[in-house]
């Protein structure tokens, strides 16, 4: 990526919201990922899919740079990259920028969970206020591409389902138990 001469670098600072470190959460989230990032569902991320994806998420990469690194993942023979690709695409990313971070075998302690949840509280608290409104998480949703976030009225189902206190909005404290009672499907 060019801008007046000069190399901008993608990543500068170290973020926890680029991993959790829960092992099935984290292989969870990815499979959602790579799901959200195939869109034709034929099991394999294009270059072009994986470019798409990144553009809706505000991330403009340089088509021919994300050529260049994603293309030594992909199998000889294979359109894109398959799930086990991208798994090793992502593992290279997390060692390359934050030394490794991801490595799930070490013990988390609390604050490190409970860092970890405010850094997902606030992507989709976007006003700031300490609140998940309804239209936050659609739009939240939307850029996503989840279908949940084309209809108002499911959205406002999930809001009610974790909304303790009744006040028609979700707080930290009510994200945070969700959070910790989603139950994860083992493999």
């Amino acid at each position: 990526m060019e801008s007046n001469g000069e190399k901008k670098k993608i990543v500068t600072r170290q973020s926890s919201s680029f991993r959790l470190r829960s092992p099935s959460l984290n292989a969870l989230r990815l499979q959602r990922i790579f799901d959200l990032f195939d869109k034709n569902g034929d099991g394999f991320i294009t270059v072009e899919e994986l470019s798409q994806a990144l553009t809706r998420l505000g991330l403009n990469a340089d088509l021919a740079d994300l050529k260049t690194t994603v293309e030594s993942y992909i199998q000889p023979g294979n359109t894109g990259l398959n799930f086990d690709d991208f798994s090793s695409l992502h593992k290279t990313l997390d060692d390359s920028f934050f030394g490794g971070a991801c490595d799930d075998s070490s013990p988390k302690s609390a604050a490190e969970d409970e860092s970890d949840l405010a850094e997902a509280f606030k992507v989709f608290d976007e006003n700031g206020d300490g609140f998940i409104s309804a239209r936050e998480l659609q739009a939240v949703l939307k850029k996503l591409g989840l279908p949940e976030g084309g209809e108002m009225e499911r959205v406002e189902k999930m809001i009610v389902s974790v909304d303790r206190n009744q006040d028609g909005r979700v707080d930290f404290f009510e994200f945070k138990n969700m959070m910790r009672t989603v139950s994860i499907p083992s493999s």
